[in-house]
């Protein structure tokens, strides 16, 4: 194999991995704080200063990988966020946030294998939650 095959190959693989990369859990946070907080709360409990008035209390999402045997399902977060679930694309309790974060320039696999086209945006926060689980 010649040097600069192997140099091209390596570089290929280096890239499979550039949307794990893009994940920024701090970036999640302050995405979090902005965006989600107000229902969810702070500490992520389902407590924020407008879940009393909500017709439906905001889920806990320390407990999401618990509610999935320990796995944390990272492209069913995703289509709830951008509004991609089934059950919420014909309306649901949360917001949608597709349209806040719409540069859709990442890829993320299903549990299942299935990639999934999502936002950096969507992505950090899926990295905040996750680090979040309990």
């Amino acid at each position: 194999m010649s040097a600069r095959f192997a140099v091209a190959a390596g570089t290929a693989m280096l890239s499979l991995g550039a949307p794990a990369l893009a994940q920024d859990a701090e970036r999640g946070a302050r995405l979090y704080a902005e965006h989600c907080a107000v229902c969810h709360g702070a500490g992520l409990r389902g407590d924020g200063p407008m879940a009393e008035v909500l017709l439906v209390s905001p889920p806990d999402l320390t407990g999401i990988a618990a509610r999935y045997d320990g796995t944390f399902p990272r492209a069913g977060v995703a289509w709830r966020i951008d509004g991609r679930d089934p059950i919420l694309s014909h309306g649901g309790d949360m917001p949608l946030f597709g349209f806040v974060f719409s540069e859709m320039s990442e890829v993320l696999r299903s549990e299942g294998g299935q990639t999934v086209v999502t936002s950096a945006e969507v992505l950090d926060l899926i990295s905040f939650l996750e680090a979040n689980q309990r």
